[in-house]
């Protein structure tokens, strides 16, 4: 058996991470949301006051700040999420979430960890501690 390359490895990591992305699209799309969104508001969710620094929230979720500020548009006229002018310096912008959109995240929240049950029901509890040190070693 050859070993596989690393930039093949780095190939099969990008296609999986771009099939699970569109799963989880679907798997969210009862909600409203893409997996994108769901991202963003689980950020906010777990951030201190759920509320962050636009570019803070970029970051986290991979986005650069204009793309970031594309995503919130449609979810801050829907009311998942709302500006906010920071109280100590006025050039930074602050992203807060909304109760309608802790309320929609709770509910995505349980459709993502039921994908995330059946999409790894297939490793043991051995192979998926394994699956986190790896990931947690390439980081």
């Amino acid at each position: 058996m050859t070993r596989p390359t690393p930039a093949a490895l780095l190939l099969d990591l990008a296609e999986l991470q771009a099939d699970l992305t569109r799963s989880l699209d679907h798997a969210l799309s009862p909600h409203g949301i893409s997996f994108t969104e769901f991202s963003t508001l689980r950020q906010l969710y777990d951030a201190p006051r759920q509320c962050m620094r636009r570019v803070d929230l970029a970051r986290s979720i991979g986005l650069s700040a204009s793309g970031v500020t594309r995503l919130l548009i449609p979810m801050e006229k829907i009311g998942l999420v709302a500006r906010q002018a920071s109280e100590r310096d006025a050039r930074v912008s602050l992203v807060t979430l909304t109760r309608a959109g802790r309320r929609l995240f709770a509910d995505a929240d349980v459709a993502f960890e039921h994908f995330a049950a059946d999409r790894l029901e297939a490793l043991d509890a051995q192979e998926r501690g394994e699956l986190a040190r790896l990931i947690g070693k390439l980081r």
